[in-house]
């Protein structure tokens, strides 16, 4: 998903109305597009104002960044690149049932290899129950 997100933002930065020398906030806006829509109806809390679903929080962010005076450009680059993502990985399989956006099985073999996401063994010792006690031992007068 990073790859493709960071060549297709290259390639929509060659369109001059789309040019931005920084792509990075473009990327973070791709991620947060796809999250969206991944889990739609998961609740936000944006500043701790406005509860809304994930679904909206793309736009959401769009609409504070033109509050605070941001450039627009560079998230609306991330926005076309995200939905391009979701369309090639998921919209349009579903719809014919050719998948086009394919991750290559060498970095399936390479994280499976890793044990990337997988729960590792822990030998970590249970934390000691507290005895409802803050402070234990002998105390002293400070005055006297």
């Amino acid at each position: 998903m990073m790859i493709f997100g960071t060549l297709s933002l290259l390639v929509l930065s060659f369109i001059p109305y789309f040019w931005s020398p920084f792509l990075g906030v473009s990327l973070v806006f791709m991620l947060l597009y796809v999250w969206s829509r991944e889990f739609p109806n998961a609740n936000i809390n944006i500043y701790g104002l406005v509860t809304l679903k994930a679904f909206y929080l793309p736009w959401a962010m769009l609409g504070l960044d033109v509050i605070f005076g941001s450039p627009i450009m560079p998230d609306l680059l991330g926005i076309i690149a995200g939905h391009l993502y979701y369309f090639l990985t998921v919209l349009h399989p579903l719809s014919t049932g050719k998948t086009l956006l394919k991750t290559p099985k060498w970095i399936h073999k390479m994280v499976a290899r890793m044990r990337i996401g997988y729960p590792t063994r822990s030998n970590r010792a249970e934390p000691e129950r507290s005895s409802g006690v803050a402070f234990r031992g002998r105390s002293y007068r400070l005055s006297g």
